[in-house]
């Protein structure tokens, strides 16, 4: 069904507008796919719809308001298009007749001498006070307005419509996250349910100290910047906080954004456009934000398979050495868990001649003794050059940063569109990240607690056979290996077990390994971790779902049913019986 009409007829029919959003997704699935095309080859000509068969479809087809509407606007397509007109004109000289018309009765036969009229075909359907297209002058002039004008709406409907054919379309639920409640939230109809998806890991949003710092900078300095950090919106309060960063990543300098997204764009393209012929190494697995990055600097890039050491060794020696080279890697995946070689990249940085580009923005406030991130935990920051991270995940603020060298971070300063041309983040959140940093710096206890929780329900999932795909870090993520059934799982779990996880599909996992994104928080408690888990064990019986043995079986995907066994980064035993007893 045409996508643009679907949405203004929602506006005013009775059926549309008060069944669930959930049951039109529902009824919007497409069960056979067809394409376009006008066929003369039968007694009756037919027109095939572009869009798939779907359930709501066949309801509109029996709605007499939305039946008509339907045919109306299938005529105006195909008496348009020049197809049309040549097939009825083919038909009329090899039969001496009328031709029937694609969607209604045969029309009396006409003398052999006269040409079919397209305006009498419409007429004897539809009567010319209820037709949108009142002559076949009109029919002209709209058909030749059209073939020399762009069509955006219709461009937009096509666009999204390829998203919905390859199950991509991303659908946004309404959740409503309660801070005195976490980590439960509200949808939209006022229902509660558990988060067991977010990405504000160590429930820091909510915390005491944080609020209450946000509320008093809010009273004191109001609620915005007040411009760009050039002009207005360079207070103290941004100055403490670049310096509590250098200091947390041990680097001389530090640079706040908007949004670690907008950092990395940022500094990659500013960077790599910047330094003369340079080309960047990137892991296959980076985020898109990355990608974004590289491509606006228009620099030479080179893409090393997720991990593989030996493959970015092989790309390095193919380059001439005292040419300018980038390194970018992620140090925690956050779809799949993994945890990038962090040492052995910046080792091979050094032997070739390149500067290391690490992204901590899953691991900052997670790892280290201060939470500066993996490269912390690993005793490794002062072997790489660059770190980005976020305030927006475990911080449980907004906004992103990068740490380097004063030189460096200076010529971002200096240079980036994305740093300069942009209102700086108000007081109050600056003031939030900063109590955050400050508390995670010294606090193991929220450390723990996420680790802990990880631990028991990766242990518990693996014993029922449930297919988490192996990694060493504190990211659950369980295998489904169809977009359909990913977010239909997700669907179930969320109105009918009140909990909510996040279907992940391409194009942020491959095709085929779409999957079930969970995140334990220090507030997840057990009775909390026993209804997911039995609700899981639930949906994977009824629906059939493949276990681990059943990957296994088909040689495994996505590193489930290899029999790979991976050990958890940090080990709970090194926070000490002192943080357990507080966690």
């Amino acid at each position: 069904m045409d996508a643009t009409l679907l949405a203004n007829v929602t506006r005013v029919c009775p059926f549309l507008a008060r069944t669930p959003v959930s049951s039109l997704r529902a009824l919007g699935v497409s069960v056979s796919s067809q394409s376009s095309s006008f066929s003369t080859n039968c007694e009756k000509p037919t027109f095939v719809s572009k869009s798939a068969t779907t359930a709501l479809f066949s309801a509109a087809q029996r709605c007499p308001i939305m039946k008509t509407a339907i045919a109306v606007q299938a005529i105006r397509r195909i008496s348009n298009s020049p197809a049309f007109r040549q097939a009825v004109l083919r038909e009329n000289e090899s039969r001496n007749t009328s031709v029937p018309f694609p969607f209604g009765k045969p029309i009396p036969e006409k003398s052999s001498s006269k040409p079919v009229n397209v305006e009498n075909i419409l007429g004897k359907i539809y009567p010319a006070e209820n037709c949108p297209v009142s002559s076949k002058s009109d029919l002209d002039t709209e058909s030749a307005g059209r073939s020399s004008t762009f069509d955006y709406e219709q461009f937009y409907a096509e666009e999204l419509d390829k998203k919905h054919r390859d199950r991509s379309y991303r659908y946004f639920n309404n959740i409503n996250r309660l801070a005195q409640a976490f980590p439960t939230a509200h949808t939209g109809t006022g229902e509660h349910v558990t988060v067991w998806c977010a990405n504000d890991y160590l429930g820091m949003s909510k915390h005491p100290l944080v609020v209450n710092a946000m509320k008093e900078t809010l009273d004191k300095y109001g609620a915005g910047a007040g411009g760009t950090r050039n002009i207005a919106g360079n207070a103290q309060l941004h100055l403490s906080l670049e310096h509590e960063l250098a200091d947390l990543h041990k680097k001389p300098a530090a640079l706040v954004f908007s949004s670690c997204f907008v950092a990395n764009d940022a500094t990659l393209s500013t960077l790599a456009s910047k330094l003369p012929n340079c080309i960047i190494f990137s892991d296959a697995s980076n985020h898109a934000s990355m990608i974004q990055g590289i491509r606006h600097s228009r620099a030479e890039k080179m893409v090393f398979r997720h991990n593989d050491l030996e493959h970015l060794e092989q790309l390095l020696k193919s380059v001439d050495i005292n040419r300018p080279k980038i390194i970018a890697f992620e140090s925690v995946y956050s779809m799949c868990g993994s945890i990038g070689p962090i040492k052995e990249i910046a080792k091979l940085a050094r032997k070739y001649n390149a500067i290391t580009f690490l992204d901590e923005v899953h691991a900052v406030g997670m790892y280290g003794n201060s939470g500066a991130g993996v490269a912390e935990h690993i005793d490794g920051m002062d072997e790489i050059d660059i770190i980005t991270g976020t305030l927006g995940k475990a911080y449980g603020v907004v906004g992103g940063y990068i740490a380097g060298s004063a030189g460096l971070v200076d010529l971002i300063r200096s240079y980036a569109p994305g740093f300069i041309f942009t209102t700086s983040l108000p007081p109050p959140i600056i003031s939030g990240a900063l109590t955050s940093i400050r508390y995670l710096k010294k606090s193991q206890t929220e450390r723990f607690g996420q680790q802990s929780n990880t631990v028991k329900l990766k242990s518990v999932l693996d014993s029922m056979g449930i297919p988490v795909v192996p990694n060493p870090s504190h990211i659950v993520p369980v295998l489904i290996g169809d977009a359909e059934t990913a977010k239909s799982v997700s669907d179930e779990l969320l109105h009918k077990y009140k909990i909510y996880v996040q279907s992940i599909n391409y194009p942020t996992v491959a095709k085929g390994e779409e999957r079930l994104r969970i995140t334990p928080t220090p507030g997840h408690n057990e009775e909390l971790m026993g209804k997911l888990v039995d609700s899981l064990s639930t949906i994977w019986k009824e629906r059939g779902l493949k276990y681990v043995s059943d990957w296994e079986r088909e040689g495994g995907r996505a590193n489930v049913g290899v029999g790979k066994k991976v050990k958890q980064l940090v080990d709970l035993k090194k926070f000490g019986p002192e943080v357990a007893m507080t966690a």
